[in-house]
Order: structure tokens, then sequence, then C-alpha cells
């Protein structure tokens, strides 16, 4: 029985691959393959550098906030590692299906580090959570705002969105106790840890910087694709990251397209300008995270000379035994 599936369990990763990818195939054929081009064409390299400049600033403040919650759980962290982390994490999410590879992987590295991968995993999702909360308070307000201007079957779609949110936090809470009272007590534990008025303030403050640099770095996606770059951009931006950050997605792709095709429209753009801003941001995310390479390349040069030396010093120990049983 033991390593076997569940039967009933469904392959999550695959299907959300499955669902990014359909979503995405749906945006661009709906508003034309033509608008895609044209956000990979916007890109120039004195935007990419700017892109990169920033990223580098996100991933600084994304690496310190990690540092906090992992302060917070009794998990040691050095903030030079977790931005190396970082930015490996990033390049892995933007190249891999799911977008969470990374993720995954730098909170099993810090929970091996640490002889505790239960709670390396719970940092890196309590991190990831506090930046999808703030994100999410944020984007409320332009949702709001949108269904304000656009009339009652706008609002009637904000109710939706809310009964899907209120029902996925019902779910996710089900899930939880299902695991039983053991599970429930940890994150009990955790919650109260990180609900320090201190940690709240530091969390929130990270949380909405990273997501300035966010929202800078779709800004200048919007540029580079013609588009002014103004306040009344707040609203979609805000929509479009909020998109990008559910779990129906191809290494980032899919519901951030369809959302940006949409939410330009409610400042009189076209679907068109709003999937090329999304493809074009797309492009300098992935810019953004190339750093990542080096970080890759410096810790598998740094592995391969331990394993060479630790293949090495394994000899001079047989030498002094041979010539012992030679005399005897």
């Amino acid at each position: 029985m033991t390593g076997r599936r569940r039967p009933d369990r469904p392959d999550r990763p695959g299907w959300s691959v499955i669902g990014g990818v359909v979503v995405l195939v749906a945006v661009v054929v709906a508003v034309g393959p033509s608008a895609a081009g044209r956000g990979l064409r916007s890109v120039d390299p004195a935007t990419v550098a700017a892109a990169v400049a920033v990223g580098a600033v996100g991933t600084a403040l994304a690496a310190l906030r990690w540092r906090v919650v992992s302060d917070r759980l009794g998990l040691p962290l050095a903030w030079r590692g977790a931005v190396a982390e970082c930015y490996r994490a990033q390049l892995l999410n933007s190249v891999l299906p799911g977008g969470v590879v990374g993720d995954v992987g730098r909170a099993v590295r810090q929970g091996r580090a640490a002889d505790d991968v239960a709670r390396g995993l719970r940092a890196v999702v309590w991190e990831r959570s506090a930046g999808q909360v703030v994100l999410a308070l944020c984007a409320l307000p332009a949702l709001t705002a949108v269904a304000v201007r656009r009339g009652s079957g706008t609002v009637l779609e904000v109710v939706g969105a809310a009964a899907l949110v209120a029902a996925g936090a019902w779910w996710v809470r089900g899930a939880v106790r299902r695991r039983g009272r053991p599970a429930v007590a940890v994150v009990r534990t955790d919650l109260r840890a990180l609900a320090a008025p201190r940690t709240v303030a530091a969390l929130t403050g990270l949380s909405l910087a990273v997501l300035a640099t966010h929202v800078a770095t779709l800004l200048l996606a919007a540029r580079a694709v013609g588009v002014a770059p103004s306040p009344r951009l707040l609203g979609p931006v805000l929509l479009v990251l909020l998109a990008g950050g559910l779990p129906i997605n191809v290494a980032g792709w899919g519901p951030r397209e369809g959302a940006a095709a949409w939410a330009f429209t409610t400042v009189g753009l076209s679907p068109a300008t709003g999937l090329a801003v999304a493809v074009a941001y797309g492009a300098l995310g992935l810019a953004a995270t190339l750093p990542g390479l080096l970080v890759v390349a410096t810790r598998g040069r740094r592995g391969r000379r331990g394993r060479r030396g630790r293949r090495g010093a394994v000899r001079p120990v047989a030498a002094p035994v041979e010539e012992e049983t030679a005399r005897a």
C-alpha cells in the first residue's frame, strides 16, 4: 500500500497546466495572434534593462519577506542566500509548468538545511500567502470600481468572484481539518507566531513594496506597447496581477492574458492592447529572472567540486591501513 497514489486524488499540477493552456489558446484565438506578436515585438533592450533592475529590487524585498517569516517560525535563513534562492525559484517558475516548482524547491532546500522540511514548506507557503493577501486587498477596490462603472452585469461578476473566493477558502479550511487535529494545531501555532503586530506590519510593508515592483514592470510593458502610464491603469494592472496568481497557468501564462484582454477595456482600450501588454509583461518578467541562471550555474559548480572533494578525501585514509597490513 505504501507509495501508491490514491485513485481519488487528481493530478492537480497536470490539470493546472491543461487549464492554463486552454485559457491561453482561447484568449489568443479570440483576440487574435497578432496582438501577442505585437507584445513580443514591443520589448526593446532598454525596457528589458529597466525590468531587470526593477526585478532585482523586488527579488531582494521578497527574500527579506521570506526571512521575516522564517525567523518567526524558528528557521535560520541568511538574506544573501534567500536572494539567490528567490532568483532560482523565479527562474524555474517562469519556465516550468505550474508556476510553483521553484518555490517548492527552495522550501525543500531550506527545510533540509534545518532538518525540518515540513516547516520549510510552511515558511514558503506563508510568505507567498502574505503577498497574495495584500494583492487581493489592493485589487478589491479596483474590482469594485469596475463594477460601479460597468453596471449590474459586472456587479454580478464581482459577486460571483467573491463567492468563488469564499468557496476556495472554505475548501482550504476543510482540507486542513481533514488532515486532523495535528495539522490544525500546527497552522494555529504558525498564525500565532506570524500575528505579532510588528511581524504583520513588516510583512504588509514588504508585500506592498514587492507589489509596487510588479506594478512598475507591468507599466513598463504598457509603455513599450504604446500605452502611456497613468493612474487610470492602476485598476486593470492590479486585476491582471491578481489573475496571474491563480493556480491555473503555464509558467504564469493563461488567466493573466485573459484578464488583461478584459481589464484594459474598462479604461477604454481594446482587448488586443490588453493582450499585447500582458505578453510584453510575461517577456519582461522572464528577462528579470535571468540572474537565476547565474545562481544555478554557480551552485552546480560548487556541487561538482564538493563531490570531487569528497571522493578525493577518501583515498589518503586507505594508505596507512595498507602500509600497516603489509608490515604485519
